[in-house]
């Protein structure tokens, strides 16, 4: 009886040990709250801030009877002791996420107005394009319209201002007024060169030999065949005719201080011309060229 008690003695001791140091600890914890909370205020209050905005933890002042390491800690001791620590974890996992969360919002806001930015200077540079080109074709086209002002000041300046073209002379027998096969052909001839022309007259001028009114009305007559054929044959308007007889006229020779006299009847006829037909050459040139830019390439 005595060898078992003095076994059980032991036992009980060392059995009771564990229970003894978990009770002191839970005392020096239950003990020491204020201690901690002052310490925490004066972490709170000496920091500048962190992620959470809360104060570290602080590490305990006393480390009982088994030290850090209770090789007899409970389930529940040790759960109290790392439960502060799961909760800054978790708070530190959330704030993670929340921030990168944010970053991401940022950099897509970032993009999207880098794009918007760059979208917007491409269509600033397009309208820039597009108003440097109608500038220039708006140049263009006030040169052109001044060029073709000048070309027109320059004719109706210059419009009475005709110039022999071509000229040609149709001889009659005395008492004749009937026009020769030579001679129409050399009507025809002129004519031919300004059909579709405009800007041009015809001057007929009818002399004949004889004297006073008779050789006037010979010369007449002689120059209204030819107007009449031009007129008739060639649809040359009257309009565009001046005709006289001048009679017996003297005619200029070849030496001006000398006149000669005509035997018989002849008409001269004179083709004179003003600018009117270059203005409109210059003026389809311009178009023809507005038409090749409208083009399509």
């Amino acid at each position: 009886m005595n060898h078992r008690l003095v076994i059980a003695l032991p036992l009980a001791a060392v059995l009771a040990m564990p229970a003894l140091a978990q009770s002191t600890s839970s005392s020096q914890d239950q003990n020491q709250p204020a201690a901690t909370q002052q310490s925490q205020s004066a972490s709170t209050d000496s920091s500048t801030g962190n992620a959470t905005g809360k104060a570290p933890l602080a590490a305990p002042s006393r480390e009982g009877f088994w030290g850090r390491m209770n090789p007899f800690a409970r389930k529940k001791y040790v759960q109290r002791q790392t439960e502060p620590i799961r909760d800054r974890v978790n708070e530190l996992d959330e704030l993670t996420s929340t921030n990168t969360k944010q970053i991401k919002d940022v950099d897509s806001r970032a993009q999207s107005g880098i794009k918007l930015a760059s979208d917007k200077a491409n269509e600033a540079d397009q309208h820039a394009i597009d108003a440097g080109n109608k500038a220039t074709a708006a140049q263009q086209s006030a040169q052109q319209v001044t060029t073709r002002v000048q070309n027109v000041e320059t004719v109706v300046s210059n419009i009475d201002q005709y110039k022999a073209s071509n000229q040609t002379e149709i001889r009659f027998r005395p008492g004749q007024t009937v026009l020769s096969k030579n001679a129409k052909d050399a009507l025809d001839q002129m004519a031919t060169s300004v059909k579709g022309q405009r800007g041009y007259i015809f001057e007929v001028q009818g002399f004949s030999s004889g004297k006073g009114q008779t050789a006037i009305q010979t010369s007449q007559k002689m120059a209204e065949s030819v107007v009449r054929y031009l007129v008739l044959t060639h649809d040359i308007p009257v309009y565009r005719i001046y005709l006289v007889g001048m009679g017996n006229a003297p005619v200029a020779s070849d030496d001006a201080s000398k006149t000669k006299r005509i035997n018989g009847g002849r008409v001269e006829i004179s083709l004179l011309k003003n600018d009117l037909e270059q203005l409109s050459s210059n003026s389809s040139a311009p178009a023809m060229s507005n038409d090749q830019q409208q083009q399509p390439k």
